[in-house]
């Protein structure tokens, strides 16, 4: 016992551990009585339990180093695997960005996610427009219509009726 144990007095403080305490104050306990068994005094006595104490309170220091040494590694484990899971979420999006751009010059892309991804094709688009202008044409002319009803150039009369639309209009009969 005492081979392991005194290899545990060269060992670095860092090192030791609740064992390594113990083998330590079986040691120390046992010169002691040694020392006291030669010569029976009361200070020896009190030295022992002064000694037994200050172990004791070593233990406890080496049991709060070891318990947060467990915990810095458990730490350390956690921010390795979560590490590892942001590295390979990164290779993830960059192995999907080179998919995208091997997709080619010629084709469109569209991200489902992005809120302004386009929602119509070219050809909507063009539609909509000439159906907008038509629309702000036929708007102005019925401005320009309504200031002269207001100004009086042109009489309300309810047998004219004006016709905005481009096609002729088969309901009055004339067409």
């Amino acid at each position: 016992m005492e081979t392991g144990s005194s290899s545990a007095f060269d060992k670095d403080p860092f090192e030791l551990t609740v064992e390594d305490v113990y083998d330590m104050s079986y040691v120390i306990g046992h010169q002691l009585m040694k020392i006291s068994s030669s010569q029976s005094s009361c200070a020896i006595s009190e030295l022992q339990f002064k000694v037994l104490r200050v172990l004791e309170m070593f233990e406890t220091s080496v049991n709060k180093y070891n318990l947060t040494v467990e915990e810095l590694k458990l730490e350390r484990d956690n921010l390795k695997t979560e590490a590892e899971r942001l590295i390979g979420e990164l290779q993830n999006k960059a192995s999907d960005t080179e998919e995208e751009q091997s997709v080619g010059p010629d084709k469109l892309l569209i991200d489902l996610k992005n809120s302004n991804r386009p929602r119509f094709t070219l050809q909507e688009l063009r539609e909509v427009l000439q159906e907008r202008n038509y629309l702000k044409a036929q708007l102005l002319v019925t401005q320009e219509e309504l200031q002269c009803y207001k100004s009086g150039i042109i009489a309300r009369d309810e047998s004219q009726v004006v016709e905005i639309d481009n096609e002729p209009s088969t309901s009055d009969g004339n067409g």
